[in-house]
């Protein structure tokens, strides 16, 4: 009897064994016929819009050629000779997934879009001393000067321009290698001078402006700001309400460059300046890179909000002893980047949404001068928030961060990616890259819309951009195709 049973049972495995394998076999064919669909649609899949190539060279004219900027071109030029990495940034060590999970499709972004080559790149700049890259980014002590002995003979070729600039914008430094002229509009004029001269001396065919000066003081837009015509007649007559940064872009966006602003200034984000981008093809973004505090608040009160813990308050320092420092020592441009860093939190707890959770939530933002410290800037986050039943909790966060480091990579996505941008017709013409947001802390967008500050979504809208160029699926996340 015992014997029976068990012979039975073994029967009944083996019956079931062969159902699951037939399953399986079943399963493996559905996803293989799924995969075959994919790789037929992928293969019919069509670009929204025409995608130039990127043939040529690929210049970059840098107003400030300080920290930010001498970190940046040195690293590339690091990278080039195989003695770094670029880590940090996305175009260069990025992928992007395409399809479903189960295709296994995930190519570097920079062999999913024809993003220019690094080698492609030539390099300028304008500053208000005369220090060549070397000397600047020597001085900067931002990089070992072992490196950049290393690459001596290419930085001590990068000699900066004579600079606009308006002292009254920047109380704290002054320097003798500026540009003089009867009128602004005389400024904007030598300055497209300059972007001609560089286009014909460097062999470059396409250009992009990164705005990486200091931080001007704080001025809200008036009557010259809001079409070309107020604007041209407000350089004519020096309006004292017009920023070297603005001439810069004024002057960017006429000879047709995209222009991307790295300080909290006002600059392009002005209907002049939309009105101009969008005329001559020329795409602008900004503002503020995102690098140390304010990136860990993108990416930390995201989290707050998706499990809906309550905030009480956030109070944030900062020490930093770099040009970027002294300059943020004068009322007038720390009130500039205080407006930039304190939207953040609004933004994406949406306390009108959410008033018991975030309705009297108390932030506040302080950045201290302090030489010893260098580029090597500390920020300091106590942060409360309360819990089930009302239950307070704190978190403290001490980041230590390298502030040209962090932003350097972002300079050299927004270079490769806004040359993207001007080559695919689709976005040229749009003017304001909103899908750029994720490298800002105050994103540019269209009038009246809010900007969207989470992190995640940035770059969820960022790689879907991408997608959405090559005519790729977008990707959404909700998964309920895997368990039909």
């Amino acid at each position: 009897m015992a014997t029976r049973q068990k012979s039975a049972r073994v029967q009944s495995v083996k019956v079931h064994s062969a159902k699951v394998k037939t399953a399986l076999k079943s399963s493996r064919a559905e996803v293989k016929s799924e995969n075959e669909v994919k790789s037929e649609s992928k293969a019919q899949a069509k670009p929204n819009g025409a995608m130039q190539p990127a043939k040529g060279k690929l210049g970059v004219m840098i107003p400030g050629m300080g920290a930010v900027a001498t970190t940046f071109v040195a690293g590339v030029e690091a990278i080039r000779k195989g003695l770094a990495k670029p880590i940090g940034s996305l175009t260069q060590m990025g992928t992007v997934r395409l399809g479903k999970r189960t295709e296994g499709r995930s190519p570097k972004i920079k062999e999913f879009v024809p993003l220019a080559g690094l080698d492609d790149l030539v390099f300028t700049g304008w500053d208000i001393f005369e220090d060549d890259m070397y000397e600047a980014a020597s001085n900067a002590g931002v990089l070992e000067q072992k490196l950049l002995d290393q690459l001596k003979p290419f930085l001590s070729s990068v000699t900066p321009r004579a600079a606009v600039f308006d002292h009254n914008y920047v109380k704290k430094i002054d320097g003798p290698n500026v540009k003089k002229g009867k009128t602004k509009m005389d400024l904007a004029e030598q300055l497209r001078d300059d972007i001609r001269d560089f286009r014909k001396t460097s062999g470059a065919s396409r250009v992009v402006t990164m705005w990486c000066g200091s931080t001007e003081s704080y001025i809200a837009a008036t009557a010259a700001h809001q079409s070309v015509k107020a604007f041209e007649r407000a350089l004519r007559e020096n309006d004292e309400m017009i920023a070297p940064s603005m001439i810069y872009a004024y002057a960017s966006l006429m000879e047709g460059i995209p222009f991307a602003n790295g300080a909290p200034n006002l600059t392009v984000d002005l209907p002049v300046m939309r009105e101009l981008s969008r005329q001559n093809d020329a795409p602008i973004c900004g503002k503020d890179f995102k690098t140390g505090q304010t990136l860990m608040k993108t990416i930390l009160a995201p989290g707050f909000k998706a499990r809906m813990i309550g905030l009480n308050g956030w109070f944030s320092t900062n020490i930093l002893g770099n040009r970027d420092g002294e300059v943020l020592d004068d009322p007038g441009s720390f009130k500039t980047k205080e407006e930039s860093k304190l939207s953040v939190l609004e933004h994406i707890l949406q306390p009108d949404l959410y008033p018991e959770l975030y309705g009297d939530m108390y932030h506040k933002v302080r950045i201290n001068y302090y030489p010893p410290r260098g580029d090597n800037k500390e920020g300091w986050d106590n942060i409360d928030i309360f819990g089930w039943l009302g239950y307070p909790m704190q978190i403290k966060v001490d980041f230590l961060c390298r502030d040209s480091i962090l932003a350097a990579p972002i300079v050299l996505d927004l270079v490769l990616f806004l040359d993207l941008a001007q080559r695919c017709s689709e976005l040229k013409s749009l003017g304001i890259q909103e899908w750029l947001s994720f490298y800002f802390k105050s994103p540019m967008t269209a009038p009246g819309l809010y900007p969207e500050h989470d992190l995640f979504i940035q770059l969820m809208k960022l790689k879907n951009t991408l997608r959405h160029l090559k005519g790729e699926e977008l990707i959404t996340h909700l998964g309920l195709e895997y368990y039909d």
